[in-house]
């Protein structure tokens, strides 16, 4: 089961990377095309679809690789029984925020699907494609929660090394 999550949390982040490379393709090509004077539509649309996209279908991998900001002021002060305490309740409130946002997200793009909501572009987009990529990578989030509370349920949890963000800034 652990081998499958990750490779669910590592395709998100690998689709996230496509969508960025797409978005890089999206500018150059609205760029060129402004230098060669003609018009792409839609480009400036679809690169800010390429980035929702991207950034919500990373959420799960950087999450899982302790990347997320957390404020741990009030956890490094506990100790023992208050600090698990507060790790499962912050862990189940982050796990349901993050089931009501998949479930809020997987239902826009439904409702946007059916009925026949489109961008107000002039590319004409149907709105539920792009809003897929917000809904799967909310979801994607929810489940890499829901890891993460059994884990610490399980007392199985790894803390990432608090000197890897400051190595990463």
């Amino acid at each position: 089961m652990r081998r499958l999550l990750d490779a669910l949390y590592d395709s998100a982040a690998a689709l996230a990377a496509l969508f960025m490379v797409a978005l890089l393709g999206m500018v150059l090509l609205s760029i060129v095309s402004r230098q060669l004077h003609f018009h792409v539509p839609g480009t400036d649309a679809y690169a800010g679809y390429l980035m929702a996209g991207a950034g919500f279908l990373a959420l799960a991998h950087t999450l899982k690789r302790g990347e997320h900001i957390r404020v741990t002021l009030l956890l490094n002060a506990l100790r023992g029984g208050g600090r698990k305490a507060l790790e499962l309740w912050a862990l189940a409130a982050a796990s349901l925020l993050a089931l009501l946002f998949a479930f809020y997200s997987a239902r826009l793009a439904w409702q946007s699907h059916v009925f026949h909501d489109i961008s107000t572009g002039s590319d004409a987009t149907p709105l539920w494609i792009p809003q897929l990529a917000m809904a799967l990578g909310t979801a994607v989030l929810a489940i890499a929660f829901l890891d993460e509370l059994v884990l610490e349920l399980r007392g199985r949890r790894t803390q990432p090394n608090p000197g890897e963000a400051l190595r990463n800034e």
